[in-house]
């Protein structure tokens, strides 16, 4: 298993670039190899991807989400992965965000690529993309989810 983490700072507010991550929708517009997500439900992601010419779906359930500060994830099935997003607000216009994911590759292709640093490189060209889609878009998300989910085993505030 592989441990990638990359960081980018962004030109806009925290919760701007917070929103916009939770729109999981729009992840193909920045994702290299992503063809689409749909988001079934608060906790609960599909996944449509294609990579090397290889497509794979898998479903993705949402471990965490606080607002502004983090999104936490783990694959079902499929392609064996889980990560976080944070976001740390540098100023009023500056935030960065962190990409922390640990992915065990599948098959020969994908050993190969991560052997051979492409998914690394990758993951950072994402994060690039993802700063010029969120600043291009004049500091406003295509959407927000400010709901919360509880980390496992975590005790609701009263």
């Amino acid at each position: 298993m592989s441990t990638i983490t990359e960081s980018v700072d962004v030109t806009v507010p925290v919760s701007t670039a917070y929103n916009q991550w939770t729109q999981f929708e729009s992840f193909p517009y920045f994702m290299e190899g992503v063809e689409r997500i749909q988001q079934l439900d608060d906790r609960h992601t599909h996944w449509v991807t294609k990579i090397g010419g290889v497509t794979r779906e898998f479903d993705a359930t949402i471990t965490e989400q606080i607002p502004d500060e983090r999104v936490a994830w783990r694959s079902d099935a499929g392609p064996d992965h889980a990560g976080v997003i944070t976001f740390h607000r540098l100023n009023e216009r500056e935030t960065r965000v962190t990409a922390q994911m640990d992915i065990d590759p599948e098959g020969f292709a994908e050993n190969v690529a991560d052997k051979l640093g492409i998914i690394d490189r990758r993951i950072k060209s994402d994060m690039k993309r993802f700063k010029e889609f969120i600043e291009d878009r004049d500091g406003k998300a295509t959407g927000s989810w400010r709901g919360e989910v509880e980390a496992p085993g975590q005790i609701p505030p009263k």
